[in-house]
């Protein structure tokens, strides 16, 4: 697939199936992931593969996390909440590991794991798979990203949810130049 291409047609599928990406072309989906923008060269990427009955913890996780933040929750929501991770048989967690000392802004640590996230969901899309990114309050909640082995400091740009899409989308019909503004204005 072209460059230009994956851009312009990739979309988040609404639902995910098998085969998810095996670990040799994982391995090609994260090597695009590290040529994101980084300033200062903190290389601040972390990647967490989660796979098979490891999805069901982390369906756990997200449930205790859910009933600490909110303990008076319906046992239906926490039931979704524990479900989440089973919606693809990959879920890739995106982490910027930020680094407080250096003169480069945790924001901007974050936003390269972002861009690094941008590239696996086109990756995965050149690839054939289909890719979505959530986040949810999971994605801030200190109990999950300890449960993860994140720093307290870490922060979660994403749970990336891969495997073959059920059905091929369109990508929906955007006008650039609804997007596109002159500065300044004339």
């Amino acid at each position: 697939m072209e460059a230009y291409d994956a851009l312009v047609t990739r979309v988040s599928p609404k639902e995910l199936s098998e085969p998810a990406p095996d670990d040799a072309v994982l391995q090609r989906i994260v090597a695009a992931a590290l040529r994101a923008p980084d300033h200062g060269r903190l290389r601040p990427w972390r990647f967490i593969s989660i796979r098979g009955e490891a999805r069901q913890r982390l369906g756990e996780v997200f449930a205790a996390s859910l009933l600490q933040r909110k303990p008076n929750i319906a046992p239906e929501e926490a039931g979704r909440e524990r479900q989440k991770p089973l919606r693809a048989p990959l879920v890739l967690v995106v982490a910027a590991h930020i680094v407080p000392s250096v003169k480069i802004p945790a924001v901007e640590q974050l936003l390269s794991a972002g861009a690094a996230a941008q590239n696996i969901l086109l990756a995965c899309h050149a690839f054939g798979f289909g890719a979505a990114w959530k986040t949810g309050e999971a994605a801030y909640d200190p109990g999950v990203k300890a449960a993860l082995g994140l720093e307290a400091t870490d922060e979660i740009a994403g749970f990336l949810y891969i495997g073959t899409p059920k059905a091929v989308l369109a990508p929906p019909a955007l006008d650039p130049a609804d997007f596109l503004k002159a500065w300044p204005a004339q």
